[in-house]
This record gives structure tokens, C-alpha cells and sequence, in this order.
């Protein structure tokens, strides 16, 4: 049976294999935009080396666990959100103002909100991890 969400499987698995204290885990099937929220997520540390098997089913990614991630998980539906706008999903999905990121695609790739709030961008929100 074909995963419905590939997102949102490749959190619950994060999730389930820090909680059990686990420093590798096997997520799979993969898609292109796994591979750039894996990427967002190594370049703020919340894990470490990730390798893409290509095993002509799906792939799979071995992922390289820091103990750094307290919860995430993908947000569905994908809102919209503007510019300005950061600060009112950060209340909704955060435990605080300083604490975690929210994870946005935009026109420039999939990035945190702090760096597209940076940049002036809005997107969709497709997940949040801290």
C-alpha cells in the first residue's frame, strides 16, 4: 500500500526513534521534498548525516539521529501564510517565541521561517519541529 503522506510518515518516524533514544533511523519512501526538508533540518542541527539508498521501491534515507528534536510533525492542510504572518503560526504550533522553527516551502526552496522571514518570502507551511 503507497504511503499517503510522505512528510508527515518521515516525522512520526523522527519522533518515534528519538523518543527510544535510537541514533540512526530508516525512513521510508522518499520524495524530493523530503530530501530538502532533511536538508533545512541538518542545517539547523536537529540531526546529523542523512544518505539516500536507492533500492528501486521507493528509496529509503538512513538518518543520522543528535537528540535534539523534542517534537515535530507535518502541518496539514499546507496554509498559506504571508510575510508578516510568522509570529500567529508560531503561537499555534511552538512552545515559545525562541524555541523550534516552523518549516516553509517557497519559490526560493524549503527553508525555516526564520530565513524566510528574513528574506521577505511567504509560503506553506508544511511542518514544525523543536
Amino acid at each position: 500500500m503507497p504511503a499517503t503522506n510522505i512528510l508527515a510518515n518521515m516525522f512520526v518516524t523522527l519522533y518515534n526513534t528519538e523518543a527510544r533514544r535510537k541514533g540512526e533511523c530508516l525512513v521510508l519512501p522518499t520524495s524530493k521534498l523530503a530530501t530538502d526538508v532533511l536538508k533545512t533540518l541538518q542545517h539547523h542541527n536537529y540531526i546529523g548525516e542523512f544518505e539516500h539508498v536507492d533500492d528501486r521501491k521507493g528509496g529509503k534515507f538512513k538518518i543520522q539521529l543528535l537528540a535534539k528534536i523534542t517534537k515535530c510533525g507535518a502541518i496539514t492542510p499546507r496554509f498559506k501564510v504571508k510575510k508578516g504572518d510568522y509570529a500567529k503560526w508560531e503561537q499555534q504550533y511552538l512552545p515559545s517565541y525562541s524555541r523550534g522553527m516552523l518549516i516553509v516551502t517557497t519559490n526560493q526552496g524549503v527553508m525555516s521561517h526564520h530565513d524566510a522571514a528574513k528574506s521577505g518570502l511567504g509560503g506553506l507551511l508544511i511542518g514544525f519541529v523543536y
